[in-house]
């Protein structure tokens, strides 16, 4: 569809139904004298495709349920990704020559041509028809050479190096990573003329390439100066002494914290004591809402950002270091400011009854995950029993309770996905020397199953008293999602029994514990949590289909996560007696802006920490390339085998290192096609060697040793 049939289209969507004349066309398109033929010989073109319709004398789109304005998510040298806005937003693909030219965050016209297919994992396409409203966001790119001058090669827009329109006050080498703007829109992606914004350094450097992203992205590393001087002020060593008297007092409780050793923004605390019938648990978080109040710049900077982001050795905190690592955090032997929940739990593990209590606590001890599991398995020795020597009677208690906890979740038929993270391990210059998985022991789980109980209780609350709140969400998985499981686990010669489109929670838990000894328990593990829908924010008590808790809410990291943050605000006028009409005026539109913020800033942070984390696994690869290892084929696509080694290391092996064929991919598990019979599935078993590595991308790329892989008899 050429430029003035696109126009054409763009014109007569924004006139809805009321359609528009030729002579409103012309008018609309500010068309010369000249261009009235044109207009014609177009739209009469136009009905006789379909496009158009015509009747007395007014034009209208044939089929308007196919056009629609969407935001450009993602762009690649070949292809992108839009997502259509709504209650239900929708995602489709586009084809690279389909694009217009168009960036990320441009809101587009677009017309739809394919429907998604759940089954053979396709997804709904489109194509831009225009580009409605420019982003001015930034992409990231390397510095190349071209002949004498030196231009950019995105690192995602497209294939070709763009022109520099516009160089910055930086000094600029070939091979640095740097952040561009367009200066100057062509039709297509590599018409572009764009203006060099920063400079990072060499892009075969990991953090270059994380600063980079960033800043493409609008995660700023740092905090703007009207912020940082609101924390200068609350820079302090104890809270005030008035304060402190109108709180509950837990200063005489055996309470502290468990994090891990690194950790210097501590939000939870905990205290227990066995009691008749049960147990009383306390969990006591940072009162972060004293000393953040609505309206300051200081929240509107949480808010902004709305979680904190962690990989490698950073983090970009939600809040200035004054106040999450200083008087917000839980330090021991410290007056501090908390919410505390407060409960009375059966020795069966049920919550008999909860309140919510604004305190003033002093931590025993900084406990740290690795010593107090040293506690539990009996290898803790003398200096750290001593340095516990206030609370280590807690200990068995706590893991008493746990354990009880953790029995039940299990019993509701919660899914206990088993996914590994990763630890990425830096020198003093910031370059990733290891990468292990990280380790999840019972401590761990301990404070896990107490954050859940309190996060749990305080949605209880909002959804008694009826007010308004930010709950944390998961709704079932699309029936789609579970048909294309049955058939996938069919595909893999798993029993899918139960996985029907209306399966429970405990189907998917069966599913993932029957295979709990099998090979492919890691990657049923993967497909199980990809058919689920992704947990959000939503001022709506919509429950947890994962936790199988119709009630769940975030309360416990409001140092980190504005929706924790939100709450607390809101739980602070009810704990002060606001009657739930009051609440109701005063935080209804609050509540639903905060978990809109919420999810979307979580979003952002996952992909961050995912892209960030790759660009670190290939600085580590880099030197280790021409090594072997043992790995299993965690998924399969047209283009090749992703293989996962025990270090969490994920890499590719392309098409090209395969045999000869035409490989298609089956069940989205399944690579077949091959000339000489091989079959590549999820869950094998495999030997690669590290043969080429791309910083910049975050790509690994790996060979098969020996293809264990035979054809089936």
């Amino acid at each position: 569809m050429n430029r003035l049939k696109t126009s054409i289209i763009a014109a007569l969507f924004s006139a809805g139904a009321d359609g528009m004349s030729e002579k409103e066309l012309v008018k609309a398109l500010e068309l010369p004298k000249k261009g009235a033929k044109k207009l014609a010989d177009s739209l009469a073109d136009m009905k006789r495709f379909g496009d158009v319709t015509n009747k007395k004398g007014v034009w209208r789109i044939k089929s308007p349920d196919d056009y629609f304005e969407a935001v450009i998510t993602r762009v690649s040298p070949k292809s992108g990704f839009m997502t259509r806005q709504g209650d239900v937003p929708e995602e489709f693909f586009v084809r690279g020559r389909d694009m217009m030219g168009a960036i990320p965050g441009d809101i587009v016209l677009a017309k739809k041509i394919c429907e998604a297919d759940e089954l053979n994992h396709h997804s709904a396409e489109a194509v831009v028809l225009d580009v409605i409203k420019e982003s001015d966001m930034l992409l990231t790119g390397v510095i190349v050479a071209d002949k004498n001058r030196l231009m950019v090669m995105p690192d995602k827009l497209c294939g070709e190096p763009l022109v520099i329109a516009k160089a910055g006050k930086k000094q600029l080498a070939v091979g640095d990573k740097v952040v561009f703007s367009i200066k100057k829109r062509g039709e297509s992606h590599f018409d572009h003329t764009v203006a060099i914004e920063d400079s990072f350094g060499s892009c075969e450097n990991a953090r270059a390439g994380a600063e980079a992203y960033m800043l493409a992205n609008g995660l700023h590393t740092e905090f703007p100066d009207e912020v940082l001087f609101e924390a200068s002020k609350l820079d302090i060593d104890d809270p005030d002494p008035d304060e402190v008297s109108r709180r509950l007092d837990l200063r005489g409780e055996p309470i502290f914290t468990i994090d891990g050793a690194d950790t210097k923004d501590i939000d939870d605390a905990v205290s227990i004591a066995r009691v008749e019938g049960g147990y009383k648990l306390g969990v006591h978080i940072a009162d972060v809402s004293h000393y953040v109040k609505k309206g300051s710049k200081l929240d509107e900077e949480a808010f902004f950002r709305g979680t904190s982001i962690y990989y490698a050795d950073m983090v970009v905190p939600m809040l200035p270091k004054e106040l999450s690592n200083g008087i917000c955090s839980l330090n021991p032997n410290v007056d501090r400011l908390a919410f505390s929940c407060l409960m009375q739990v059966s020795t069966d593990g049920k919550l008999l009854s909860y309140r919510f209590e604004k305190s003033v606590i002093r931590s025993r001890v900084k406990g740290v995950y690795s010593e107090v599991n040293a506690i539990i398995d009996g290898t803790a020795d003398d200096a750290v029993k001593e340095k516990y020597s206030r609370v280590i009677d807690r200990i068995p208690i706590m893991l008493e309770l746990a354990q009880t906890l953790e029995k039940n979740r299990k019993d509701r038929g919660a899914p206990e996905i088993d996914t590994t993270e990763s630890k990425i391990i830096t020198d003093e210059n910031g370059v990733c020397i290891d990468v292990k998985p990280r380790e999840r022991g019972v401590a761990e789980r301990i404070i896990e199953e107490f954050m859940l109980m309190a996060n749990n209780a305080a949605a209880a609350l909002a959804m008694k008293e009826k007010i308004p709140f930010v709950y944390r969400v998961h709704e079932a998985p699309a029936a789609e999602k579970l048909i294309a499981l049955n058939e996938t686990l069919t595909a893999l010669g798993i029993n899918p029994e139960g996985i029907t489109e209306k399966a429970a929670a405990a189907d998917l838990a069966r599913i993932i514990s029957d295979n709990k000894d099998s090979d492919r328990y890691e990657v049923i593990n993967r497909i199980v949590l990809r058919t689920m829908m992704k947990a959000r924010y939503s001022d709506e008590p919509l429950g947890h289909y994962g936790l199988v808790m119709p009630e769940y809410a975030h309360f416990t990291s409001p140092i980190r996560r504005y929706a924790d943050l939100s709450i607390h605000r809101i739980l602070t006028d009810y704990v002060y007696a606001l009657s739930t009409e009051k609440l109701c005026k005063k935080y209804s539109d609050f509540a639903f802006k905060a978990a809109l913020q919420a999810s979307n800033t979580e979003l952002s942070a996952v992909r961050c920490e995912r892209e960030c984390e790759n660009l670190y696994m290939a600085e580590y690869m880099k030197n280790h390339i021409g090594e072997e290892y043992d790995g299993f084929i965690s998924g399969v696509s047209p283009s090749g085998v992703f293989v996962s080694l025990a270090n969490t290391v994920e890499g590719m092996v392309s098409v090209a290192h395969l045999p000869l064929g035409e490989y298609e991919v089956q069940h989205g598990v399944i690579l077949t096609g091959a000339a000489d019979g091989s079959i590549f599935t999820v869950g094998d078993r495999v030997r690669v060697k590290c043969v080429s590595v791309n910083v910049n991308g975050g790509f690994i790329d790996f060979e098969f040793v020996e293809n264990k892989l035979k054809p089936e008899e």
